[in-house]
């Protein structure tokens, strides 16, 4: 159980967080022996507490807000519980790294863990921390299916925590990502999880450009993770936007796919809803998976198994 100082504070306030952190506490007793340290721990209107989220990065807490600052009563909570804490603002325009606010200060690299795998996790290396807590059952699942020997292919990868997943499982995995320093971090959750970076495929470069090539090679994957941005811009200017391009990704990725392989299809955009991003999924058979339960608000993560 969570301790706290006592301290003077709004007591409904204090309720809304006691409650969510205990209804975290209960969910992480059942699911013991499964390690998971990286969770959401208050999630907005989904715990009563619109515009602030709380999340678990290993031993430090994360306290995002949209909006203006931070409330002095939510903050004088928080820090009672005498951890690490940082703060974060959410801010489309303006992506900066989390400010220490209470409790001892994280080294600029720690870990965490998720169902038992060790994630390389930061504070300070800007708007990201290193994984995305909201994608953990779709690894979870991905680890479960995938056979050793399997081939994974883990486009728009960040720092590649669905390759660990499949490599865990015994998958030969290739990572790709525009970002060297991110295919640089994966490499290192590899090593932070005893596995040999050398024996996986790791590609920088655009993610169309790379299926063309696969394709053209005759190069087929057992399984394939696609997870876009929701608008990015290529090296050579050409855009991508979910509500208009993701279909072309899609048929692209099918063309790259193992007979009998599956494709993980995802979107973070709320701006299309379930029915209109799985229309753009066209001649597969598709099944939808609900977000983590520990994400109570609006289910904004939409995520689709593809097989043909």
């Amino acid at each position: 159980m969570l301790k706290r100082e006592r301290t003077m504070s709004n007591p409904r306030l204090q309720e809304i967080i006691t409650r969510s952190l205990q209804k975290r506490e209960i969910r992480q007793n059942r699911c013991k022996g499964k390690e998971n340290d990286l969770i959401r721990l208050i999630d907005g209107g989904g715990d009563e507490l619109r515009g602030s989220i709380l999340e678990s990065y290993g031993a430090g807490w994360l306290i995002s807000t949209s909006g203006g600052g931070l409330n002095p009563d939510l903050r004088r909570i928080l820090a009672s519980y005498r951890k690490p804490l940082y703060w974060k603002r959410l801010d489309q325009h303006q992506k900066e790294s989390p400010q220490h606010l209470s409790g001892p200060e994280m080294p600029q690299f720690f870990t965490g863990k998720e169902n038992g795998l060790t994630c390389r996790l930061s504070f300070q290396s800007g708007y990201s921390q290193g994984i995305f807590i909201d994608q953990r059952d779709n690894r979870a699942a991905l680890r479960a299916m995938v056979k050793p020997g399997q081939s994974v292919l883990n486009t728009f990868a960040y720092t590649g925590f669905f390759s660990i997943a499949a490599a865990a499982a015994g998958a030969i995995t290739s990572t790709l990502d525009l970002s060297q320093v991110y295919l640089d971090w994966a490499r290192e959750n590899f090593r932070l999880n005893q596995m040999s970076p050398e024996d996986h495929y790791f590609c920088k470069g655009d993610t169309f450009h790379w299926l063309r090539r696969f394709a053209k090679q005759g190069r087929k994957f057992d399984y394939i993770i696609l997870d876009p941005p929701t608008f990015s811009r290529d090296d050579r200017g050409k855009v991508f936007r979910v509500e208009k391009d993701y279909s072309a990704l899609f048929d692209l990725a099918a063309s790259c796919l193992a007979p009998a392989g599956r494709i993980l299809a995802c979107t973070n955009f709320r701006g299309i809803t379930l029915p209109e991003f799985m229309a753009q999924l066209k001649g597969a058979e598709l099944k939808a998976v609900a977000m983590p339960s520990d994400f109570t608000d609006t289910p904004y993560l939409k995520s689709v198994w593809a097989h043909f």
